[in-house]
């Protein structure tokens, strides 16, 4: 197959995985859990937001028409409480943030543009009216869909379910991820790996990637060189939502991970995206279920599971956006590449998130290197060089 960019290699994936998603089955979950979680139904407003027209600022309730002037007084109205009377002609009352703004007021004016003395309160300037007001059902209208199925719940959504009373919502199932760690050189996290050997760090990096998305993760044991080994163990990784493999995917003699997916009857979409790290890169399904082989270098695996494999999960985790967040940053040196491919780097964006260093590295195996960044930044496959203060693209990690 010929390799496919970057961009066709995400649009080949979300399409896919979006035309051929079974719907994942549907839970509740109680509002202290339901953060992460993605909705399967709309959740519609209880009530108007907020209940009645309230005040946005500690000051005064007046009429417009009459500030600038002195008024009278009349009253204190605070959050939690309504003001029994009415605001006439020459009046005011003293209203707190978030308070009901009173009947016959229009208008908020901060308590910095006020002067009080003796049961008084001098305004100098004008008003606008309905400033520093928010009416009622501004913020939404009792019946309208707050939030809509397909989102994923942040603390914003979880504080939204809360306001309108909902202490249990419908969720969708978490998809399972199994995870798949391939080659004979790989130990088990416990073992003391001989100078030829690594522990399997890709696998527990995966299963936290897997669960940030919003999945559950499935560590099988580590599948060795050779294909009878690696075939069983695919077999039940397919019994998943979605398999990843981590490993065997280039074209050495050893990597036999393509030819026992071919043995299960696998359809593949690709086997390499121009990108650095993560060429070796392929996705298809088998046996109904989606799988990716990503690179084994732990960089390659990491960065391929954001690109590729993160919407994919989300996808059939029912979420409906899944769209990359790559804003721009300024550079703080010089960048020299070798066009031909989309690079994801390692860097670290600084406080502010205006400016991003790419950090020294020894290559796609360079785990430390990895957890200190905070990003990567994205460099563009036609573009061989960038400046000190050029904009370029960051993936924030």
């Amino acid at each position: 197959m010929d390799p496919l960019t970057f961009q066709q290699a995400r649009e080949a994936v979300v399409a896919r995985v979006r035309d051929a998603r079974p719907g994942p089955a549907v839970e509740e979950a109680r509002l202290e859990n339901a953060a992460g979680r993605v909705l399967a139904l709309d959740v519609t407003a209880d009530r108007d937001a907020p209940a009645l027209a309230r005040s946005v600022r500690d000051g005064y309730a007046v009429r417009a028409a009459d500030v600038p002037g002195e008024l009278s007084v009349i009253g204190e109205v605070r959050a939690g409480e309504r003001f029994a009377g009415e605001v006439g002609p020459g009046q005011a009352v003293e209203i707190m943030t978030g308070a009901p703004v009173p009947a016959g007021a229009d208008a908020v004016v901060m308590v910095e543009y006020a002067t009080r003395q003796d049961g008084r309160v001098r305004i100098d300037g004008a008003a606008a009216p309905r400033q520093f007001i928010n009416e009622r059902g501004c913020e939404a209208v009792a019946g309208a869909v707050a939030l809509p199925a397909g989102m994923r719940l942040d603390y914003g959504g979880v504080a939204a379910l809360a306001a309108f009373g909902r202490e249990r919502v419908a969720v969708f199932a978490k998809p399972v991820a199994a995870i798949l760690a391939t080659g004979d050189e790989i130990v088990e996290v416990s073992e003391t790996p001989q100078a030829f050997q690594i522990r399997n760090s890709n696998a527990y990096a995966l299963a936290a990637q897997v669960a940030r998305a919003g999945g559950a993760p499935r560590i099988l044991p580590i599948a060795r060189d050779n294909q009878a080994h690696t075939r069983e163990l695919i077999e039940r990784g397919l019994e998943a939502d979605l398999l990843l493999i981590s490993g065997g995917v280039s074209a050495g003699k050893y990597d036999v991970v393509e030819r026992a997916l071919a043995d299960l009857g696998a359809e593949f979409f690709f086997d390499r995206v121009l990108i650095q790290p993560g060429q070796p890169l392929v996705f298809g399904r088998a046996r109904g279920r989606f799988f990716f082989g990503l690179p084994g270098n732990p960089a390659s695996t990491m960065v391929t599971f954001e690109l590729f494999a993160r919407a994919a999960l989300e996808l059939l985790g029912g979420q409906r956006e899944v769209a990359l967040n790559m804003p721009w940053a300024r550079l703080t040196r010089e960048l020299r590449l070798r066009p031909g491919v989309t690079r994801f780097l390692p860097a670290l964006v600084g406080a502010g998130g205006s400016e991003i260093t790419p950090l020294d590295w020894s290559g796609s195996g360079d785990i430390p290197a990895m957890a200190r960044a905070n990003a990567f930044l994205v460099a563009e496959a036609d573009r061989p060089e960038y400046a000190r203060n050029d904009p370029i693209r960051m993936l924030l990690k």
